[in-house]
């Protein structure tokens, strides 16, 4: 803790927008609360296991425990002598709730990503590191619940390195472990420090670093000035020449390090029992980036897609700020919004430049939690929440309508799972449609269409519990009947191999007819691959114009492209969408009066639909990266069970006297896991999936699932 007097800084460089992830049950939720305690937010702390927390508000997450939606907090943090303000997102940790995760990465400038002491890198823990890497995210790391029974800092920190590849350095060190923890080492001051459970950890106490600890500490300190000299030129040279930096130094070259995401400094304690959330905070401040430092925000001109233009983190700049959530509630939605650029005043005009449209921000809340504060305006670098928007859904931008950009969107994940959902009566059909409206703007996860061929409404989303939260908020919250259906698989068809076939749609019925003539070469293809061949991969389709000698007029080539699209998008083995493919026009004819734009693409849907029959057509199903944890006394049970789901064990790794089984599963074959889990394990063990990719379904399988389709 220096005390050295602090240079004079600006609001900005006081800001930090940062948020909390982890794998589910690592203590993410817990850690916010201590820090919403030690910020004076909170007046007393609420607990995850008592249903009591500040920041899950809603009655599912205080019945199950879990984080389902994110929240947002502002809260003060003195450090030296200066009051920063702490934007800060506590996100969800179960993969169901992933899309949470990713927007709130969008706008977050910083991470505090937690992992469990005992168990170190958990599969949902790897997710949130890619995501945060997708966004370019600055993280700092908190090794937590280091009073479990088991824990052990070396391991779970090696697991950073070993699963992540991620280059972490230690700042601190745990006085002893499981029951024995009482305090943390500060590498830097390499001081002890304690904390006054009779005060919830309020009284912080700094000593000197125990006897038997000393010696370690010195070797740790070594490594972590090595590391820090490492990020700053300078600094390697001083140190290479002196073979020591000074205290200022290494802090500096580690926020450096920090912010060019080549170094990731790692705190340590327990948030439970109140140990070292203070020094975490203080670690915020110090290596966490504030806007200034991010690089500025990228977006297009909204009438050219092609012109790449930027907006400066500063209140002078034109406005721009980016819509990341969206929460229906009783007085309106309110809209969450990062202010990239430019102030926002409460009444403002804006435009959203994805649709056009004009909107007017008539009031600005700032948030903590389900409670808000009324605002006159809101400056860049903010994230505050507004009220009166009526056409601005996640991911859209609102921006000054004399100087509009788009920023750059988040990617949505795809759904893997499905049901049926009908109204329990007439009264509920067009209250039902209403509500799955406002679910839909709420959660870009969360899909729904109207199935005209079988009548019913078709729900999807992330996994069993997403829907079934879903589902609960319907007839609990909402207060609307509704019967739903079995979970259904959300499969894929896609092709095999490269085929070339001719379309051609005529029609001829006195007067103008109807003309259009293509040729096109389908074959596999991923987005990945279309992107190296600088093509738009657009719901799963990559089109690739390669007509020569104006064999069809210039405007009637995007129609084919259209056409092979609109067929994909419904499938032509099963009904299921096709993706991963790539269309190449080779050839075509037209006719001066009678081609069309319409006659063209349905000349492209028949020339689709011949030419991937004929590369082979075969379902896909999702695949999901399961990773169980149990007692070795049920090892053998439980990769039985999972040999029976169809899934292919790739990992199988000790610790103390539990397994950790790594495997890869169809989703279809793991409905209802939980529940077979706990009977064949009395409850002790656990599990954690997510989707890993997509896969051909065997071919007895898929003969099964297509007779059933055909049935229905």
């Amino acid at each position: 803790m220096s005390t050295a007097a602090p240079a004079k800084l600006s609001r900005l460089e006081k800001t930090r927008n940062f948020g909390i992830c982890a794998h589910i049950d690592a203590g993410k939720t817990t850690t916010t609360e201590r820090v919403l305690f030690y910020t004076g937010k909170g007046h007393k702390i609420g607990e995850v296991h008592e249903g009591t927390a500040t920041m899950d508000h809603m009655q599912d997450e205080q019945e199950r425990g879990i984080t389902i939606t994110s929240a947002a907090t502002t809260c003060p943090w003195t450090r030296d002598g200066v009051e920063y303000t702490c934007n800060l997102i506590d996100t969800p940790g179960h993969v169901d709730f992933t899309m949470e995760v990713e927007r709130s990465m969008r706008v977050l400038d910083g991470a505090v990503v937690v992992f469990d002491g005992k168990e170190g890198v958990e599969a949902q823990s790897e997710t949130v590191w890619r995501q945060a890497q997708r966004y370019k995210v600055p993280r700092i790391c908190f090794i937590n619940k280091m009073d479990k029974m088991g824990a052990d800092f070396d391991y779970a920190f090696g697991t950073m390195g070993e699963r992540l590849a991620a280059p972490a350095v230690m700042v601190q060190y745990p006085i002893g472990k499981a029951d024995t923890f009482e305090g943390v080492i500060d590498l830097i001051t390499m001081k002890a420090y304690y904390f006054d459970q009779a005060d919830k950890g309020m009284t912080v106490t700094e000593k000197d670093i125990p006897d038997e600890y000393q010696a370690k500490a010195e070797e740790l300190r070594e490594v972590m000035i090595e590391r820090a000299a490492e990020c700053d030129d300078d600094l390697t040279e001083k140190f290479l020449e002196e073979g020591t930096l000074t205290n200022e130094e290494v802090k500096a070259a580690l926020r450096k390090g920090t912010l060019a995401r080549t170094i990731h400094p790692t705190f340590c304690g327990s948030a439970l029992q109140n140990i070292g959330v203070q020094l975490l905070l203080d670690g915020i401040v110090d290596y966490l980036p504030n806007p200034t430092e991010v690089p500025d925000v990228e977006g297009t001109d909204p009438d050219d897609a092609d012109k790449r233009l930027t907006r400066p983190h500063d209140e002078d700049a034109p406005l721009s700020l980016l819509v990341f959530k969206v929460v229906n509630d009783a007085h309106g939605d309110l809209t969450y919004v990062r202010i990239y650029s430019g102030k926002l005043e409460k009444g403002t005009r804006v435009l959203n430049s994805n649709n056009g449209k004009r909107e007017i921000c008539s009031r600005i809340f700032e948030m903590h939690a389900n409670d808000r504060k009324a605002r006159d305006y809101a400056l860049a670098g903010e994230i505050v929440t507004v009220v009166g928007l009526k056409n601005s859904y996640t991911g859209e931008t609102l921006c000054a309508a004399d100087d509009p950009i788009v920023l750059d969107r988040m990617d949505f994940p795809e759904p893997v799972i499905s049901m049926s959902i009908e109204p329990a009566t007439g009264a509920d059909k067009e209250k039902l449609a209403n509500a799955l409206g406002t679910i839909r703007r709420e959660d870009p996860s969360f899909q729904t269409h109207y199935d005209e061929e079988t009548g019913e409404t078709i729900i999807a989303g992330m996994g069993e519990l997403h829907l079934e939260i879903i589902t609960t908020k319907l007839t609990r919250d909402m207060k609307i009947g509704v019967n739903v259906g079995q979970p259904r698989v959300a499969y894929k068809e896609a092709i095999t191999s490269t085929a070339t076939e001719r379309g051609v749609h005529k029609k001829q019925s006195g007067g103008r007819g109807q003309f259009g003539d293509c040729t096109i070469e389908v074959s596999p293809i991923t987005e990945e691959e279309a992107i190296e061949q600088e093509l738009k991969y657009i719901d799963g389709i990559a089109f690739e114009d390669a007509i020569a000698g104006g064999a069809i007029p210039r405007e009637f080539i995007p129609s084919v492209g259209a056409g092979a699209r609109a067929t994909a998008k419904t499938g032509v083995l099963a009904g299921y969408p096709l993706l991963g493919c790539k269309v190449k026009l080779l050839d075509g004819k037209y006719h001066d009066v009678d081609s069309s734009q319409i006659a063209f693409e349905m000349a492209g849907s028949i020339a689709f639909k011949a030419a991937t029959r004929k590369a082979g057509l075969c379902l896909q199903e999702p695949i999901m990266k399961v990773v169980v944890t149990t007692p070795d006394e049920f090892f053998g049970n439980v990769t039985g069970d999972l040999n029976r789901r169809r899934a292919l064990v790739v990992g199988d790794e000790e610790r103390g006297n539990t397994r950790v089984i790594t495997a890869e599963a169809p989703l279809s074959e793991m409905f209802g896991y939980s529940n077979s889990l706990r009977g064949m394990s009395q409850g002790r063990a656990s599990y954690a999936m997510e989707p890993l990719t997509y896969r051909e379904v065997p071919g007895n399988i898929a003969k099964e699932i297509l007779a059933k389709q055909g049935s229905e």
